[in-house]
């Protein structure tokens, strides 16, 4: 499945971005056997981007938030921000990183699923629980996901025609 890899925001080397790569490849390759058709880098709404964000069969959003060091997941206090734009909520983390905190009301666990990937494959550790979004608001969010695949796909089929962002 081809899918652009996301890159961290702030990446502290080259090391992390292929490991981020790399957990998103295992992840995508999770959800594909599992019908989840997702994207890589996905603006939303509220200025963010999401790592990955998908859909499954049932038209229920998903979204990932990958992580492959330890400062990184600690330090970031924005992600609960992605809880709006989706149903599920995973964290997606390099099978390296200590999973403890993952447990600590700090990181919502009875809010949140967990995924450990790699570049081949992944796992789910911890169901993220279904919060379905209002009717009207997943409409806008499927809407607004598949106008950005579409856009993209158009770039590949094209790439010097004038696309603009996502």
């Amino acid at each position: 499945m081809a899918s652009p890899a996301p890159i961290p925001s702030s990446p502290d080397s080259a090391d992390e971005l292929k490991a981020a790569r790399a957990v998103a490849r295992g992840i995508c390759r999770l959800f594909a056997r599992n019908d989840i058709w997702c994207m890589a880098e996905m603006p939303l709404r509220s200025g963010r981007r999401a790592d990955l964000m998908g859909i499954d069969a049932k038209g229920q959003l998903v979204i990932v938030e990958i992580k492959v060091s330890k400062a990184d997941l600690i330090g970031d206090a924005k992600w609960t921000d992605y809880l709006d734009h989706c149903d599920r909520f995973y964290w997606g983390l390099a099978p390296h990183l200590d999973r403890a905190c993952m447990e600590t009301d700090a990181f919502l666990p009875e809010r949140c699923g967990l995924i450990v990937a790699d570049g081949y494959d992944a796992e789910i550790l911890r169901p993220a629980p279904t919060v379905p979004l209002a009717a009207a608001r997943r409409k806008a969010e499927v809407e607004r996901l598949a106008r950005a695949a579409l856009r993209r796909q158009l770039g590949h089929v094209d790439p010097n025609l004038a696309v603009w962002g996502d």
